[in-house]
């Protein structure tokens, strides 16, 4: 074999493993976004779970203290905003507009009086974005 064609193989062999590496590098690093999203959403549906918690608990107890549901639905709200900005998963987003509805049913029906308003859809909105975030 020539100088030449060896020098050409050589380079051939040198550019083919750097696009390789430049491929594989490019793979990893997207499925590491992938998931960290994936981890972004799965603590976050769990600050939520535990948010819904604290919000039936304050419901429960809301002659005692009415403003607890609201820091429960604050809180819950915070998490939603965070998840929001952070994914563009089209389940994630539905689960979150549905969670973000029925936690503004439950502060309306708050605002309007009810001292003991319904947090079920709260509660299966929250558990469809665990099972969501978990898929």
């Amino acid at each position: 074999m020539s100088a030449s064609r060896r020098a050409r193989r050589g380079r051939f062999t040198a550019i083919a493993a750097a696009v390789a590496a430049a491929a594989l590098t490019a793979g990893l690093t997207t499925g590491c976004d992938a998931v960290d999203k994936a981890l972004d959403c799965v603590q976050t549906a769990d600050a939520i779970a535990d948010s819904v918690t604290d919000l039936q608990q304050a419901v429960e107890n809301a002659a005692n203290d009415p403003s607890q549901a609201d820091a429960s639905l604050d809180s819950i709200e915070k998490s939603l905003g965070k998840l929001s900005d952070k994914t563009d998963n089209t389940d994630v987003n539905k689960a979150v507009d549905d969670l973000d509805k029925a936690v503004g049913n439950v502060r309306a029906a708050i605002k309007d009086g009810d001292s003991t308003p319904d947090v079920g859809p709260v509660t299966n909105a929250a558990g469809e974005l665990t099972k969501v975030c978990t898929s």
